[in-house]
């Protein structure tokens, strides 16, 4: 029989040609130096593999031993760094097949039957990403918990709430800080919802069309925990799906970007806030960088990174859905495309969620034994801005509505008075009673406590509003829902 003239044992599919893949080709093609990072994945839906082919008869009890005999080496070898990543081998899973082989000889070849690179891989990305999943799920636990640690620390500071970045109303730190635990909050449910759809097995699809051989597919789910909440397999039940889909990729990276995007908003007020014109917070020198030139700048570098990161992400989505949305079913070279951007987008989102969990919840400082905020807030600042922006317009405008006025006419009065207050360069508060009373005869002493700060806080005592007492029992609502 006649050879090729070409060393067929470099390619699985090599009897069929008659030359070699060129070396521009081979790089190209080759995925083995960003897919690696499937290993522990792939060696575990082998094992899944092996074990079921064996309890179904398709191969041996001594196969299956040898296999997992030559996986176990193989995982010493790849987590000591003695393993060799052979580029002629093109992936991650040809790489392993061909150490396993050379281990156990025939075993590893048969370890193959019934399943192809395409369901393959289709089952490692699931099993590597659904393992992220359950990280990133800690790290944003970790992230709310030390955002209601400031909460609750600054429960009663004051600081100016913004509409249209104009100081609106004055409200508690505390329960700004509770706007992000809440977004934070419905990024893990988010995570949760993706996971489920995330953990179903393709493996048995083979190449497209299924297989020939009898295989119980839901042993192999069973087996790698691809189940549902009652604990019933979760299979992928069109062959040509499982080999083709990546929606399952896509609905992540959009999970993971609106979650970026939420640390986008948060970074771009700390660095606002930061800011010499506000002078609200102050960042721990371990979460900045100085100038080569300004000996005098202290730069927020975390959170402009973070800002400029959720840009990364996002075109990473949009290249996902641009990556499939023009191929046909089913299995396509196209999808080699899609671990990158994947990968980038955990990676980035975990660092990202584990920095902010750090600057925002400080660290424990080995010498004092006391735990160190990352961010540190100047309440004084704070109430001195919600005072320069008549904050407490609009409870004017309420005990106007209180005494019998209708809202739309209180409205107007207290704008007249807002316009007063402007001419005399001082706040409404200061406002004379007696000039009060000619903008409405029904105003009355008392009405100088709706006219604080603190008094406009503290009246805000309804589900989801701004007082104290409303922010204390979030607080323990989130400690409770994150225990």
């Amino acid at each position: 029989m006649r050879q090729n003239q070409f060393d067929k044992k470099s390619q699985a599919w090599s009897a069929l040609f008659s030359e070699p893949m060129s070396d521009l080709v081979k790089r190209y093609t080759s995925s083995v130096f960003f897919d690696k990072r499937l290993w522990q994945a792939d060696i575990s839906g082998s094992l899944a593999h092996a074990e079921m082919l064996a309890d179904q008869g398709i191969i041996s009890a001594q196969d299956r031993a040898d296999i997992e005999r030559g996986m176990v080496q193989i995982k010493q070898e790849i987590e000591s760094g003695a393993f060799v990543w052979q580029l002629d081998l093109e992936d991650v899973h040809l790489n392993i097949e061909a150490r396993l082989t050379q281990l156990v000889g025939d075993a590893g070849k048969r370890l193959h039957t019934g399943r192809s690179r395409n369901d393959q891989v289709a089952t490692d990305v699931r099993l590597w990403l659904r393992s992220e999943i359950d990280l990133i799920a800690t790290l944003l636990t970790e992230l709310q918990q030390a955002l209601l640690d400031v909460a609750e620390k600054h429960a009663e500071v004051i600081l100016p709430g913004f509409t249209h970045l104009q100081v609106a109303q004055p409200i508690s730190f505390g329960h700004h800080m509770l706007a992000y635990v809440e977004m934070f909050a419905r990024d893990a449910e988010r995570m949760a919802d993706v996971r489920q759809r995330v953990n179903r097995l393709p493996l048995g699809a083979a190449a497209l069309a299924g297989t020939s051989y009898p295989l119980d597919r839901d042993r192999v789910a069973s087996t790698l925990g691809m189940v549902n909440d009652k604990g019933q397999p979760q299979v992928c039940q069109n062959s040509l799906d499982a080999v083709s889909d990546r929606d399952f990729a896509i609905e992540f990276t959009a999970a993971a970007s609106l979650c970026m995007v939420h640390i986008s908003r948060l970074s771009e007020e700390l660095i606002l806030w930061m800011s010499q014109n506000f002078g609200f917070i102050k960042i721990a020198d371990r979460f900045t960088t100085g100038s080569s030139i300004m000996p005098q700048k202290k730069n927020p570098d975390v959170p402009e990174l973070a800002r400029g990161k959720t840009g990364r992400v996002v075109g990473h989505l949009m290249g996902l859905i641009t990556l499939m949305k023009g191929q046909p079913l089913a299995y396509n070279k196209d999808n080699q495309e899609d671990k990158e951007p994947l990968f980038d987008t955990v990676d980035t989102l975990k660092d990202t969620l584990r920095i902010f969990a750090e600057m925002v919840g400080g660290q424990l400082n080995p010498a004092t034994g006391q735990k160190e905020g990352g961010i540190s807030v100047n309440p004084q600042a704070m109430e001195q801005a919600a005072l320069r922006g008549y904050a407490t317009a609009t409870d004017l405008a309420d005990y106007l509505v209180k005494k019998g006025l209708p809202f739309r006419d209180a409205h107007e009065t207290v704008a007249h008075a807002v316009k007063a207050a402007i001419a005399h360069q001082v706040d409404l508060s200061e406002l004379p009673l007696a000039v009060l009373k000619e903008f409405n005869p029904s105003i009355e002493k008392d009405v100088f406590d709706v006219l604080s700060l603190r008094g406009s806080l503290h009246a805000r005592d309804i589900l989801g509003g701004t007082a104290p007492r409303q922010v204390r029992l979030q607080i323990e609502r989130h400690r409770a829902r994150l225990t």
